[in-house]
């Protein structure tokens, strides 16, 4: 059977703006994913901002590992992307839509990277590139869908035409296929009759009404700033501007599906997005330093071979998770570099669980912009029952999600939590360090409300050098001038 995989994503898309996962916007195509194969109920990106998720999802690194951990900052020279390793196993790659990595602006700059096909890379600058100033000037208007836009003017229409010909054009080839909107991220252009599909805000959520009393000041300064701290003046639901386009973007997914399914029956397709939305859920808008589920947690859905129909897996998964997932259906090797492990033990069975949290993470928005807070250093974890995030220069939150699924009540200083906050603070300490943080420190460990820590300069006396597969240069050992024999060991402190 040939080996075909088609990745489709959007963004800014959070779970609870997909029907399947309850939510009141029409997506009639992602739902019939569901229905054909398997929902994963709990997935987090791995980063709540479009650059830094795109570079775990496509790397298999966190964004501390890869460099790329706020927007506008490239990756690392020595990090591969799933493009790259699967070209160079002999597996054809295309990527088209929304990129976002290279460094460069929103749009990026129409050059394709190592390992993609640059007979069909499409990202957002080579879509301006087509239109005139004019156009352009309206294409990034939010009232330019309340003037009248054709379909065939919006970038998801122009992704999707290329993604149409790739597949109808490979369909008898081993490929990989990317399909990347960027839809329904503001302005959320879009054509009647989406534009006109809702007139009030969706959406039915306790998290609206959190007075953030119990929150971090970087989360009550975020609500401030947006004019939404004080729960009676906050708008409530997702925007009708932002569900339209939602709702719309889904009809091009359909286009497509509908042609993955008559052309490329076997592939094995799924959907996700980067992250999700707050839509002022606790005073919040956008996105940025919260694991609050409407802004970090995403819907994933597979459908195709290996993938049971109409399954769900209620275990919590990560976005980490993907790129080793591609490479195992593929039939290749995990690569050590990789920070993820492979999920298609749960497509196989829905009933296995992973035995791994989710880490969700944060640096900055964007090295561009002085604004969204600025440097926001946050690590978290994310279990089946708890979440326990880390905000280094701030306050630190845990919710008992099994009693309080919206997040409502910060529980971190709450003594009956003391023995399930300490050992998943344990987790994450343990996790900046298997995937070698360069912002690790004893700060992390030392916070208010651990007093079993105190502050060490050595913090834990480890070196931590990057591992490597066979065949990739082998870092020499500071001590010997030799190979390393151990990339994880102890540090000789004495001088010597």
């Amino acid at each position: 059977m040939k080996k075909q995989f088609i990745w489709i994503m959007t963004d800014t898309m959070g779970y609870n703006m997909v029907g399947c996962y309850g939510s009141e916007i029409s997506t009639p195509n992602v739902d019939g994913m569901a229905r054909r194969g398997l929902r994963f109920e709990r997935a987090y990106t791995c980063q709540p901002v479009c650059g830094p998720a795109r570079s775990a999802l496509f790397t298999g690194q966190y964004p501390h590992t890869n460099g790329s951990w706020g927007n506008s900052m490239p990756l690392g020279a020595d990090v591969k992307t799933l493009g790259q390793r699967l070209t160079a196993a002999g597996v054809p790659c295309a990527y088209i839509g929304k990129w976002h990595l290279d460094a460069g602006d929103y749009f990026g700059n129409g050059v394709c990277p190592d390992g993609w096909d640059p007979a069909y890379w499409y990202d957002m600058k080579c879509y301006l590139d087509e239109l005139t100033e004019e156009e352009r000037l309206f294409s990034r208007d939010p009232a330019s869908s309340k003037k009248g836009v054709e379909a065939p003017f919006t970038y998801g229409y122009r992704v999707t035409v290329r993604a149409l010909e790739y597949i109808e054009a490979h369909k008898d080839e081993d490929f990989f296929l990317v399909v990347s909107y960027d839809e329904p991220h503001g302005p959320c252009l879009c054509p009647e009759p989406y534009a006109s599909m809702y007139d009030r805000p969706l959406g039915a959520n306790p998290a609206w009404d959190d007075g953030l009393s119990d929150k971090p000041e970087c989360l009550r300064v975020w609500a401030e700033t947006t004019g939404q701290a004080d729960p009676a003046k906050r708008c409530r639901g997702i925007a009708p501007e932002l569900a339209a386009c939602t709702s719309y973007i889904d009809s091009q997914i359909g286009r497509v599906l509908d042609c993955a399914r008559e052309n490329t029956p076997d592939a094995l397709r799924l959907f996700t997005s980067d992250h999700g939305d707050a839509a002022h859920a606790h005073g919040l808008n956008g996105k940025g330093p919260s694991v609050c589920d409407e802004i970090a947690r995403i819907p994933l859905i597979f459908e195709g071979p290996c993938a049971p129909v109409g399954a769900v897996y209620g275990h919590v998964v990560s976005h980490i998770d993907l790129p080793a997932t591609v490479l195992d259906y593929m039939g290749l090797q995990r690569p050590v570099m990789l920070e993820g492990e492979s999920l298609l033990p749960q497509l196989r069975d829905p009933s296995a669980p992973t035995n791994r949290p989710a880490h969700v993470e944060f640096g900055r928005y964007e090295i561009d912009h002085d604004g969204f807070g600025g440097f926001q250093p946050m690590r978290a974890v994310v279990t089946d029952e708890y979440k326990l995030a880390l905000h280094l220069l701030d306050g630190d939150e845990m919710y008992d999600t099994a009693r309080d699924p919206h997040d409502l009540r910060n529980v971190i200083d709450d003594g009956a939590y003391a023995e399930i906050r300490d050992r998943l603070h344990d987790e994450i300490i343990d996790w900046m360090n298997r995937t070698r943080d360069p912002f690790r420190g004893y700060q992390w460990q030392c916070r208010p409300w651990r007093g079993d820590k105190t502050p060490s300069w050595n913090v834990d006396g480890y070196t931590r050098q990057r591992d490597n597969d066979p065949g990739e240069y082998r870092q020499l050992d500071y001590d010997t001038g030799l190979p390393m024999e151990k990339a994880t060991r102890h540090k000789n402190l004495s001088g010597k």
